[in-house]
């Protein structure tokens, strides 16, 4: 989503465990802007108040409209949805991980392939790419992983799948409960989950495979759900006489970091001796789950 807004995580390290793991997740309003607006001005406002997965956002306003209306959606572009994913995937493998487990970011090598995403070489690129700099980097920041953590699984769940059914019982108020976004199960099968991706999304462009984007509704009320690197995005809207009447986005971010689930789950058997390894640690599990947007952490040593 948008960078505005911060996201604290507070824990205590005792002994050698992490505990009294705590998340304060705080975010602008930002969807009130699109009440009383004819629902295409918020179609096309939308890619720039989330300029994070802007494309991704886009589509899943552009279902939750379409159907809410019942309209005959728009074709989106297949090609940069799996750039977008394979560019926010790239960023965290190449950048992020390595200085997360002690290594020197790929800095050099993802800078070029972003130049040059766009252009007609993208598959080629991409594949160099994975072959030459990511897998070898890879094997080594899962040893890390594992030796760390003592997690040497790398198996996780297959990608979230798209509900908008259920999501759309939830928003015309028939459940009372928001579908919950599965828990992580460690950080080494979120990383091997993320070169996965990479993998899928590299297919996907060579053979035109479409994006994976749902939805559902009708008279007024639309749900549309796509597929970010971060996990299912999902977008709700409720049109009467032809204006916005109430509008929500729910990211990945909002399901992860909505409570301390999520890194509760991925810190359960960890060992840290020292105050610097917990807190290594626990920046680890905030990378696995991935944010999108700054975060502090304030670790205390009991």
């Amino acid at each position: 989503m948008t960078s505005a807004g911060q996201l604290v995580v507070r824990a205590t390290h005792d002994g050698e465990v992490l505990r009294d793991i705590a998340v304060d997740l705080q975010r602008p309003s930002v969807t009130r802007l699109f009440i009383g607006q004819l629902p295409d001005v918020v179609i096309k406002t939308v890619p720039y108040l989330f300029t994070l997965c802007a494309h991704a956002q886009r589509v899943a306003a552009q279902a939750a409209v379409n159907v809410a209306l019942g309209e005959t959606p728009r074709t989106p572009e297949h090609a940069e949805l799996w750039i977008e994913t394979l560019h926010e995937n790239l960023w965290r493998l190449l950048l992020d991980w390595p200085v997360a487990v002690g290594l020197l970011p790929a800095k050099e090598a993802f800078i070029a392939w972003r130049s040059g995403r766009n252009g007609d070489a993208v598959v080629a690129s991409t594949a160099e790419l994975r072959d030459t700099v990511l897998k070898p980097l890879a094997e080594t920041c899962l040893e890390r992983l594992a030796a760390a953590g003592g997690d040497a699984s790398h198996e996780q769940h297959a990608l979230p799948a798209l509900a908008p059914d259920a999501w759309l019982d939830y928003w015309q108020g028939m459940q009372a409960q928001m579908p919950a976004q599965p828990l992580p199960e460690s950080v080494s099968a979120i990383y091997s989950a993320r070169l996965r991706e990479v993998d899928a999304a590299l297919n996907a462009l060579e053979t035109g495979r479409p994006f994976p984007i749902a939805s559902a509704g009708g008279a007024g009320w639309g749900v549309g759900q796509t597929l970010t690197a971060r996990g299912v995005l999902t977008h709700a809207v409720h049109v009467e006489d032809g204006k916005v009447v109430r509008y929500r986005v729910q990211a990945p971010t909002d399901s992860l970091f909505g409570d301390a689930r999520a890194l509760t789950a991925l810190l359960a058997n960890r060992r840290f001796i020292t105050l610097d390894q917990a807190r290594q640690g626990l920046d680890q599990a905030i990378l696995a789950a991935d944010p999108c947007l700054p975060y502090v952490v304030e670790l205390q040593d009991a």
